[in-house]
């Protein structure tokens, strides 16, 4: 019985382990100071972006008008060999960094999410390739206010 007990505890104990282990992993990615900050010129020097080129292997879809900028739809998609992660930034939000994703080898570099605007302003989409950043952005005139 006491062997029982010491097995469970043990099995347990790895369980939970490997459980929090991924945490801590997530925990190392997080940039806490470049989601919280308000200036967009911060959030690119906490995440190494010195300089970005221009690029038209990024697609940026989004609507020309949002109705309500609580929900703005954007579909991107990198056709940029390599692509390591794909950033969403709106500068004249409260926090401009919006995601950040980071894809894992083999993951295709597209992706549909929703995201909110303060007010009228550009998507700016920042694709990593091979320590390079590269950049799109679209415009996208919001009528009311999603960051209240």
């Amino acid at each position: 019985m006491m062997q029982r007990r010491n097995f469970l505890k043990i099995l347990g104990g790895a369980i939970a382990w490997s459980l929090l282990a991924p945490l801590e992993t997530l925990a190392a990615i997080w940039n806490k100071a470049a989601f919280e900050t308000s200036s967009l010129d911060i959030v690119k020097k906490e995440l190494g972006i010195l300089s970005a080129k221009v690029s038209p292997q990024i697609k940026v879809i989004a609507p020309d008008r949002a109705e309500n900028g609580a929900v703005v739809q954007v579909e991107i998609t990198s056709h940029i060999a390599n692509t390591e992660a794909i950033l969403i930034m709106v500068a004249k939000n409260p926090t401009p960094l919006i995601a950040n994703f980071i894809l894992s080898n083999g993951m295709q570099p597209y992706l549909i999410t929703r995201i909110k605007m303060a007010e009228t302003d550009d998507i700016q989409v920042f694709i990593k390739a091979d320590g390079q950043y590269f950049t799109a952005s679209k415009r996208v005139e919001v009528f009311e206010n999603g960051c209240g």
